[in-house]
């Protein structure tokens, strides 16, 4: 398999991302396209692809994470 490929997927997963209206979806979309990206920096030996794909995947879950811990806000009933 030529890794170029997993950075073209990787690279379909974060445009996806940028697409989706609800945030909870852009965070996943998002964070499994750094992943795919951190794994290509690490196929090719990029550091600064694994340093910067690997920070935004920790910050997307931080993220997720946070969102999962709000409370839910019910609609008002009439």
């Amino acid at each position: 398999m030529s890794w170029e490929y997993l950075g073209y997927i990787a690279s379909a997963l974060l445009v996806a991302s940028l697409t989706m209206t609800d945030v909870v979806k852009l965070r996943w979309y998002n964070m499994f396209g750094c992943m795919v990206f951190t794994a290509y920096g690490v196929a090719i030996d990029a550091a600064p692809v694994i340093f910067t794909n690997g920070l935004l995947s920790l910050v997307n879950i931080y993220h997720i994470i946070k969102i999962y811990r709000q409370p839910k806000v019910e609609a008002p009933k009439n």
